[in-house]
C-alpha cells in the first residue's frame, strides 16, 4: 500500500514538474537603452542574464531567439516557468512574459471576394483627395512599414515606374527567401524582411506547402493592407464577372513600402480561419523597422483580449516607435458589437474602428410570394432565371446535428438528401460565410442565402461565394424565415448582381468593429478614429484565392475584404501623406489632427449610426470619420511627447525608464494631454488640463463651444485663446462636474457622450468626450 501511494504522489506531481522544467518562449523587457552602448555590448547584456540562470553558457547562447537592441530593449529566449521568474524579479527588468501561439490575429473578418475599382479615401463630405495628393506630392518618399503576412510583389500596385531612387534615409534589407530574391524589391517596395523564430520555437519548422520562408505572401491579407495604404494607382481593374471597372489606388500612392512578415499559417487549419503572429516575431520587426527608417508602421493585429500595457508586445513595440517619431496605426479588432473588446488601447497608438462606403454590390432574393428582398454579393455564378426550392438550414440538416446550430450550415452539418437542387437558408453565427456556401454546394444545393443575426444588423459583407449566393441583413432574414415556415412549397431566385454607388446612408459603423470604453485604461477614449473597412477593394496573392478556402481555385490579382484591418491602413496611408506635408510633427500631432478633424455625420447629413440604424457614439467611432485633407490643416493640435506617456504610466503603476524619475504627486491618467477626454466613474467634479498648439495662422483666436453629456456641466477656462505666431502653446482646463444626482453609472448606458470644440472661424478643432458617474 505505501509503495501504491508513493506512485501515486509521483503521478500527481508529474504534471508540475513538467510544468516546471518545460521550456517555452518567453519576453524579457528591460524599457528603454540606459546610456550610449553598441549593439554588441547590449548584446552581452542580454546574455549575461541568461547566463545568471542558465547552468552553462553554451545553455544560454542556444536559449536565445531574439536580442532587441535598437529601439526596443530586451530579448526573446526560451526558458522554464522558474527561470522565468528569476528574471521577472531582478531590479532593472520592466516585466517577463510568456508568448502564447494565436494571443495575436490578423484582424480581417474573413470575408473574401475579388474586384478592383478605386478605394477612395472618402469621407462623408467628399472631400477633394486629388488636392491633398498634390500639396502632399502622394506621400512622396515617406516610408510606410507594413507587419502582416508578406506580400506578392508582382501586383501592378506595387510597380515602380517613374519613382525616384530610393531614399538616402533607408537603411533595410531586401531578405530572400522561398521564390523571392533581391530582383523582387523595387524603388516602390524597398525593404522587406521576415521573422518566424518565435514561431517555430512553438510549432517546429514551417511547413512551405502551406506558407512560404521568405516575405512573399501566399495568403493575401499582407498585399491587401499594403496596396490599401500606399499601393500605386493602377487603371483598368474590374472583378470577375465584369463589377466594379475603375482604377485602385493606395492612400499614399508614391510613398516607399517596408515589408516585415510576422504571421504564418496556422498548421491544421485554413488559410479562411487566419493567421497567428508570435510578438516576440513581432517586437524584432518593430525594433528592426525603426532602425531602417520607417516613418509610418501600420499593424492589422491584435490580441484576442485586452492586454496590460507591459504584456503586450504591440504597445511596447510602439511605445519605443513613437520615441523615434514613427506614427503608429493600429487596427482596434473585430470583436464588436460588444462593449469594452478593442484591442491596441495605448495611448501612443492610433487606434482605428472601421465603417462602411458608399458603394454596394446589390443582389435581391426575390422570394415565391413576390417579395423582393434587397441582399448583396459578388458571386459570378448565377442561376438560370426562375424560382427554385426554398429551405431553412435547420429543415435539411443530419439528424444529429444540434439544433441550436443546426440552421448555421457549419461543415458536414447538411443532407444532401435533403439539401439537393434547393436554395438553403443559412445563419450567421459560427464558422466563416463562404464556409457556409461550401457546406451548401457539397449537399449539393443550388444556391443559398445567408442570413444576418441581430448582432450584425444591417452590416453585409460581399463575398465571392462558390455557388450563386447572397447575403441579407437582420430584419430580411426574418421575413425569409417567415415565408419558409408560412408557406407549403416555398420557393426563391437570386438575383445577379450589380454595383451600385452613391448608397446612403454612409459610411455607417460596421457592427464587427470593436468598441470602447478602454478595458485596459478607461481614462483613455479609443478608439480614436474609423476609416473604411466594409468591403474594401486592393491588391491580393496570386498564390491564394477569393475565399482562401482550399477547395476554391480561382485566382486573382484583386479582392475584397472586410474588417478594421482594411481600415487600419487607410489612416496608415492618411499619416503618410501628413508625414510628406508636416516632416516636422510629431506622431502624436498627426493623430490629434486626424481625430480633432474627423466627421461624425453621414452623407444624408445626419449623425453616424451603427449597422442598426441606432446612433453611434465616439466608443464605436472615435473622433468620427477620417477626413485626410481637413487634417492636413487642423489649426490647433494637440501634442504629447515620449516624457509625457512615460508620466501617463506612472500615474498608473508603470515605470519603464529607470533613468526616468516619476513625480512626486500624479496628475493622474486623465492628464495625458489627448485630444479626447474620457471621466470614467465620476463622483462630485475633476479638472484636467490640455495644452494646443497653433499649426494654423500665425495670428488667430479662438473660441470654444461645448456640448455636455446628458446631466453633466462642462466648464472650460479661458474661453479664448489668443495666438500671434505658429507654433505658440495655450493651456485651458476642463472642470467636469455631476449637474444631476439622479443619473447613476449602472444599466446599458452607462457612459454619456458630448464634445468640446475650439473654432477660429476656419479651423474647427473638435474633440469627444465620455463620462460616467460613479
Amino acid at each position: 500500500m505505501e509503495n501504491f501511494h508513493s506512485s501515486l504522489f509521483l503521478l500527481l506531481l508529474l504534471p508540475l514538474l513538467v510544468s516546471t522544467t518545460e521550456r517555452q518562449v518567453y519576453i524579457v523587457y528591460f524599457g528603454e537603452h540606459s546610456g550610449a552602448k553598441t549593439l554588441q555590448q547590449i548584446e552581452e547584456n542580454h546574455h549575461s542574464y541568461l547566463l545568471s540562470v542558465k547552468e552553462t553558457e553554451e545553455a544560454a547562447k542556444s536559449s536565445l531567439v531574439y536580442s532587441y537592441k535598437h529601439a526596443i530593449n530586451g530579448f526573446a529566449a526560451l526558458l522554464t516557468p522558474l527561470e522565468a521568474s528569476k528574471l521577472s524579479k531582478m531590479e532593472e527588468v520592466v516585466s517577463v512574459f510568456r508568448s502564447h501561439p494565436r494571443k495575436y490575429e490578423l484582424h480581417t473578418t474573413r470575408s473574401w471576394e475579388f474586384a478592383g475599382v478605386e478605394e477612395a479615401m472618402k469621407s462623408s463630405e467628399n472631400l477633394n483627395k486629388e488636392d491633398i495628393w498634390l500639396k502632399s506630392s502622394y506621400g512622396k518618399d515617406v516610408i510606410v512599414g507594413l507587419l502582416d503576412n508578406g506580400v506578392w510583389p508582382e501586383s501592378e500596385s506595387f510597380n515602380d515606374e517613374g519613382m525616384d531612387p530610393i531614399p538616402k534615409s533607408w537603411k533595410g534589407i531586401c531578405q530572400a527567401g522561398d521564390e523571392f530574391n533581391s530582383s523582387n524589391c523595387n524603388k516602390k517596395i524597398i525593404g522587406v524582411r521576415y521573422y518566424i523564430k518565435g514561431y517555430e520555437a512553438h510549432y517546429g519548422p514551417l511547413n512551405r506547402t502551406l506558407d512560404y520562408l521568405s516575405p512573399r505572401d501566399k495568403d493575401g491579407h499582407g498585399t491587401h493592407t499594403s496596396a490599401t495604404a500606399a499601393g500605386r494607382r493602377v487603371g483598368g481593374i474590374s472583378a470577375l464577372g465584369g463589377f466594379a471597372s475603375g482604377t485602385a489606388s493606395g492612400g499614399a500612392p508614391l510613398a516607399r513600402l517596408a515589408i516585415y512578415k510576422v504571421c504564418w499559417a496556422v498548421p491544421g487549419h485554413g488559410k479562411e480561419d487566419g493567421n497567428t503572429c508570435f510578438e516576440e516575431d513581432m517586437l524584432a520587426a518593430i525594433d528592426d523597422a525603426v532602425a531602417d527608417g520607417v516613418d509610418v508602421l501600420s499593424i492589422s493585429i491584435g490580441s484576442k483580449e485586452p492586454l496590460p500595457f507591459t504584456q503586450d508586445g504591440i504597445a511596447i513595440g510602439a511605445l519605443h516607435a513613437v520615441r523615434r517619431n514613427v506614427v503608429v496605426a493600429c487596427s482596434a479588432g473585430n470583436s464588436g458589437p460588444a462593449p469594452s473588446t478593442l484591442s491596441n488601447p495605448a495611448p501612443w497608438i492610433i487606434t482605428v474602428a472601421a465603417s462602411s462606403v458608399d458603394r454596394i454590390f446589390l443582389s435581391p432574393a426575390v422570394l415565391g410570394n413576390g417579395m423582393k428582398l434587397p441582399g448583396q454579393t459578388v458571386t459570378p455564378q448565377k442561376l438560370q432565371k426562375k424560382q427554385y426550392p426554398l429551405v431553412y438550414a435547420g429543415q435539411v440538416a443530419d439528424p444529429d446535428v444540434p439544433k441550436n446550430i443546426s440552421g448555421q450550415c457549419l461543415p458536414g452539418s447538411l443532407s444532401s438528401k435533403m439539401a439537393k437542387g434547393k436554395i438553403v437558408l443559412c445563419l450567421r453565427g459560427n464558422g466563416t460565410r463562404v464556409g457556409k456556401g461550401m457546406e451548401v454546394k457539397r449537399a449539393g444545393g443550388i444556391g443559398f442565402i445567408l442570413g444576418n443575426s441581430l448582432a450584425n444588423g444591417d452590416e453585409l459583407a460581399a463575398d465571392a461565394h462558390i455557388l450563386p449566393a447572397t447575403a441579407v441583413n437582420y430584419q430580411n432574414s426574418l421575413k425569409i424565415m417567415d415565408y419558409i415556415r408560412s408557406s407549403k412549397a416555398p420557393t426563391a431566385y437570386i438575383v445577379p448582381s450589380t454595383t451600385v454607388l452613391d448608397i446612403k446612408p454612409a459610411p455607417f459603423m460596421a457592427a464587427f468593429s470593436s468598441r470602447g470604453p478602454n478595458a485596459i485604461s478607461p481614462e483613455i477614449l479609443k478608439p480614436d478614429i474609423t476609416a473604411p473597412g466594409l468591403n474594401i477593394l486592393a491588391a491580393w496573392s496570386e498564390a491564394s484565392s477569393p475565399t482562401r478556402l482550399e477547395a476554391d481555385k480561382r485566382v486573382v490579382k484583386y479582392n475584397i475584404l472586410s474588417g478594421t484591418s482594411m481600415s487600419c491602413p487607410h489612416i496608415g496611408g492618411a499619416a503618410a501623406l501628413l508625414k510628406a506635408m508636416h516632416p516636422r510633427w510629431s506622431s502624436a500631432a498627426i493623430r490629434s489632427a486626424l481625430i480633432t478633424s474627423a466627421g461624425q455625420k453621414n452623407n444624408q447629413g445626419s449623425m453616424i449610426t451603427d449597422a442598426s440604424s441606432n446612433p453611434a457614439d465616439p466608443f464605436q467611432f472615435g473622433g468620427g470619420h477620417f477626413r485626410p485633407a481637413k487634417a492636413a490643416d487642423p489649426g490647433l493640435v494637440y501634442d504629447a511627447s515620449y516624457t509625457d506617456y512615460l508620466i501617463y504610466l506612472c500615474s498608473i503603476g508603470i515605470k519603464i525608464d529607470y533613468t526616468f524619475t516619476c513625480p512626486t504627486h500624479s496628475l493622474g491618467p486623465v492628464n495625458l494631454n489627448y485630444p479626447s477626454l474620457a471621466v470614467p466613474r465620476l463622483r462630485d467634479n475633476v479638472t484636467v488640463v490640455r495644452t494646443v498648439t497653433n499649426v494654423g495662422g500665425s495670428k488667430s483666436i479662438y473660441f470654444v463651444s461645448v456640448k455636455p453629456p446628458l446631466g453633466i456641466l462642462v466648464k472650460i477656462w479661458p474661453p479664448i485663446l489668443h495666438f500671434n505666431r505658429v507654433g505658440e502653446k495655450r493651456s485651458f482646463t476642463i472642470t467636469v462636474k455631476v449637474a444631476d444626482s439622479g443619473i447613476t453609472g449602472t444599466g446599458e448606458k452607462p457612459y454619456g457622450f458630448g464634445w468640446y470644440m475650439w473654432s477660429d472661424g476656419i479651423h474647427n478643432v473638435r474633440s469627444p468626450m465620455a463620462v460616467s458617474v460613479a
